[in-house]
């Protein structure tokens, strides 16, 4: 009896916590005014103003939306298929993680704007529960191929109140700005994954000759590089409104293009004039990572191609060099989030510090409130009124701040939120430690079969000798295509085998 309801355990879990979520939606969720049958006008065929700009805010943001949710579910999933034995899990599990945190960030992220009891859902907050999903499956890379699909809810569930409170304080409290999410999603979800898996961390967990790639499951991972490098403007304007989301997609654009050119570039240099495609899969996307933080802001054209070109060099550094140092003190970090989102999301909080010291009325204009409210003149009534280069009317609830003043908070946030990262991580590590939660044996990891039925030509091995220097989170994947190269037939077989 015991053993049977160990094999249902996940199962029964999930279902209670989708219990759980449809009785937090039915007492406090509520379709906002845009998609509410009592307020909009399909009765009668007939729109007022307010609904006219409803259909105007619809149309405007659900594309952006829909690019988003293709990275999540496509760009994310894919991009971690490149272990040999472990395709199910990495695009399967992806999906549950992201269906799972769609619903409960929406709950918790509610709680913290509440109006009259209830939370109101629109394209706006499906947009904002996409970028919780981000976090948790940035955090879910560093530890990917180590945990079950038990631990995986747990770390959903954990995570998320953390991640929203963490960027509540930082945007309401703090008045930080970070349009792309680079420090309160990128930084935050790195580090709380990469402290978890920390925790975790035994000192034989690094050796697993199934820690590694073959050449269908990398050209896989590259589709999940190019949904990803494709929308990340959508990813980085989606919040942005007017001349903002204009300049945001621009220097996103610009900033990717440049990263990738020069990622191409120093793998070249660092592998002796050879590509490696852990760079590439990788590298490429750090641009848009970098670049996050100010992506709205006048940064200019030259200064997005900057951005783009350091991230570049910095994310294959981290591959190449910085990894295996990491790995040897037990840091283990499966899909290397500090090397894609990690150090660039630092670099893009220190332009954000940079850029936000910088910014003055002279370049912005009235435009300098809508990005920097609290830069906003403090007025006795509370709110600034001030009239953008369309005409629009905008307000904002001014605190007088200087641009240095505003640049210390951006580092005030950027730090706070790696504290919290780190130690929301750490204490999450140790409940995934929990004997209830389905710990997954070292000789099964990176494994599909343990949790998958898999087909006949599955061939994962539960094994676990000695970890080749070849695997991907050594940073020194071309030594062992060397070695693979080097043989046919059945030493082919074993150099790929680790045996």
């Amino acid at each position: 009896m015991a053993d049977t309801l160990a094999h249902k355990k996940f199962g029964m879990v999930a279902l209670l916590l989708e219990a759980v979520f449809i009785v937090l939606f039915g007492v406090f969720g509520k379709y906002h005014d845009e998609a509410d049958a009592a307020v909009w006008g399909n009765a009668t065929g007939q729109l007022k103003k307010s609904e006219i700009n409803a259909v105007n805010s619809i149309v405007q943001n659900y594309p952006m939306f829909q690019d988003v949710h293709g990275m999540m579910f496509i760009g994310f999933g894919f991009l971690m298929t490149f272990l040999k034995w472990y395709g199910f899990s990495s695009v399967g599990l992806n999906m549950m993680i992201a269906a799972l945190v769609i619903q409960w960030s929406m709950i918790i992220n509610g709680f913290f704007h509440l109006k009259h009891g209830k939370f109101y859902i629109e394209v706006q907050s499906m947009l904002s529960a996409d970028f919780a999903c981000a976090t948790v499956l940035i955090s879910f890379g560093a530890l990917l191929g180590r945990i079950s699909a038990l631990q995986c809810l747990a770390l959903a569930m954990i995570e998320i109140p953390i991640f929203v409170a963490n960027e509540y304080v930082g945007l309401n409290k703090f008045r930080a700005v970070d349009m792309g999410g680079s420090m309160f999603v990128h930084i935050f979800g790195a580090y709380f994954g990469i402290a978890a898996s920390r925790t975790m961390a035994k000192k034989a967990d690094g050796d697993n000759c199934n820690d590694g790639s073959r050449y269908h499951n990398d050209m896989f991972a590259m589709i999940g590089t190019i949904f990803l490098w494709l929308y990340w403007p959508s990813f980085n304007a989606g919040l942005a409104v007017g001349d903002d989301k204009h300049r945001a997609v621009i220097n996103t654009y610009l900033s990717l293009a440049a990263c990738t050119l020069v990622a191409f570039a120093v793998s070249s240099l660092f592998e002796k004039g050879k590509l490696e495609m852990v760079h590439i899969q990788n590298a490429t996307l750090a641009g848009g990572v970098a670049v996050g933080t100010v992506s709205d802001m006048m940064i200019k054209p030259y200064g997005a191609v900057i951005i783009g070109s350091l991230a570049g060099v910095l994310s294959v550094f981290g591959y190449a060099f910085l990894a295996k140092r990491l790995r040897a003190n037990n840091f283990l970090d499966t899909c290397g989030v500090n090397n894609l989102h990690g150090m660039p999301g630092i670099l893009a909080a220190l332009f954000g510090i940079l850029y936000s010291g910088l910014a003055s009325f002279d370049e912005y204009g009235y435009g300098l409130y809508q990005i920097f409210p609290a830069r906003a003149p403090k007025m006795a009534n509370g709110s600034f009124t001030f009239t953008l280069k369309d005409g629009e009317q905008a307000i904002a609830e001014g605190e007088g701040r200087t641009a240095g003043m505003q640049a210390a908070y951006q580092a005030a946030a950027a730090s706070m939120t790696l504290l919290c990262a780190i130690m929301g991580g750490l204490l999450t590590g140790f409940v995934l430690r929990l004997p209830f939660l389905d710990n997954v044996p070292t000789a099964d990891f990176f494994l599909d079969n343990p949790v998958w039925n898999v087909p006949e030509d599955y061939d994962g091995k539960q094994h676990r000798p000695k970890r080749r220097e070849g695997s991907r989170a050594s940073g020194d994947a071309g030594a062992a295509s060397a070695l693979i190269a080097a043989g046919d037939g059945k030493q082919r077989d074993e150099a790929e085998e680790g045996v």
